[in-house]
């Protein structure tokens, strides 16, 4: 880019799911770093609209000028629906109500390439995406054929440092290392979700009082589950602590798995389902958060709260938390972790209550 180009106009295309929208964060700040005044939008999911808002311009403070929300999950489920149809009109409409310098579509998916190609760009503008597949990344060769600019990526590459490759390229900067993260969240985005209320959800629905921790079990994909005999005893650990174990759910599935390991568990709660927002007030009232390799786990760790991250289908270098020294990872692909090292991660970020 012209870095004489001082308030350009950049459009960051991450859809999905949960954990890859919050390991995409840093690169609003990396812009922010080079270009203060840059316009930032971002296109995501609909059901993933809330993780951007603590980003959100606002009269004393730069992050992201406008969130694109797009109901593409919800369209394919019904397609012949008319309002759907009405709905993918409209949201062509406003991705060619502006001009971009820079497009960049960190997501690597045909959906994502084309929804990169569906906005407008300036004289000089170029989509920039992905050239090849990380491992164990979903990654499909057909959304090359929509970029200006495909960036080589090391085959094993951390999420984060990922989409900061390919905006330094983008931006004709050096490579952004670990040396440097800013905060994925800004306090005050963050603050102003926690001050909506008085109390978290937790409390507002009279299921749990303070001291407690989110044991995050449930993950879309079976061989990434730890075994309910490890929740047991961990929840059990828990419960001799002074904590009340909670187990969230997501599902009806998962709802009754929270139910089956919590008989086990004297004091646990399983919960009423909650939104992304007040799983932001939920976790930053944690004591701490336990969790598989799911987004629920990762929201907890770039949140900076005590969190210990369990490994068991997925490799440890492709999301660990490695920012703060309230995370603890444990195991890795095909090495879960046993009860007793959680037990023993779970003895160094809490005293006994």
């Amino acid at each position: 880019m012209n870095q004489s180009n001082t308030s350009p106009k950049f459009l960051l295309v991450k859809l999905s799911s949960l954990g890859d929208v919050i390991h995409n964060l840093p690169i609003v700040w990396d812009i922010r770093r080079q270009y203060p005044d840059a316009q930032i939008d971002w296109v995501v999911e609909e059901a993933y609209v809330d993780l951007l808002m603590p980003l959100q311009t606002r009269a004393n403070f730069k992050g992201i000028d406008r969130i694109i929300s797009i109901g593409l999950r919800r369209w394919k489920r019904n397609i012949f629906k008319p309002q759907n149809w009405r709905e993918l009109s409209q949201f062509i409409r406003t991705m060619r109500a502006e001009k971009y310098d820079e497009i960049i579509d960190s997501q690597g998916l045909l959906k994502s390439a084309i929804v990169a190609s569906l906005a407008r760009k300036t004289p000089h503008g170029k989509v920039t995406g992905l050239a090849n597949a990380t491992e164990y990344s979903g990654y499909e060769p057909l959304a090359r054929t929509f970029y200006n600019e495909s960036v080589q990526v090391p085959k094993q590459c951390h999420a984060v440092d990922r989409s900061r490759y390919l905006l330094s390229s983008a931006i004709g900067i050096p490579l952004i290392d670990r040396t440097y993260l800013t905060d994925f969240y800004p306090w005050q985005g963050i603050e102003q979700l926690i001050n909506s209320s008085h109390q978290s959800a937790l409390l507002r629905m009279g299921e749990a009082q303070k001291p407690y921790v989110l044991c995050f079990h449930a993950t879309a994909r079976e061989a990434k589950k730890w075994g309910q005999a490890n929740w047991i005893a961990v929840g059990q650990h828990l419960v001799k602590k002074g904590f009340t174990p909670i187990f969230p759910w997501g599902n009806l599935a998962e709802k009754k798995v929270s139910q089956e390991i919590g008989s086990h568990i004297p004091g646990a709660i399983v919960p009423n389902a909650y939104s992304i927002q007040e799983y932001f007030q939920i976790i930053t009232e944690a004591s701490l958060s336990i969790g598989v390799d799911t987004g629920l786990t990762h929201l907890s760790a770039v949140l900076k709260r005590p969190t210990i991250e369990i490994y068991c289908d997925s490799p440890l270098w492709k999301t660990e938390g490695y920012w703060s020294s309230n995370i603890i990872n444990l195991g890795d692909i095909g090495q879960p972790p046993s009860a007793t090292s959680a037990i023993q991660a779970i003895d160094l970020l809490l005293p006994t209550h």
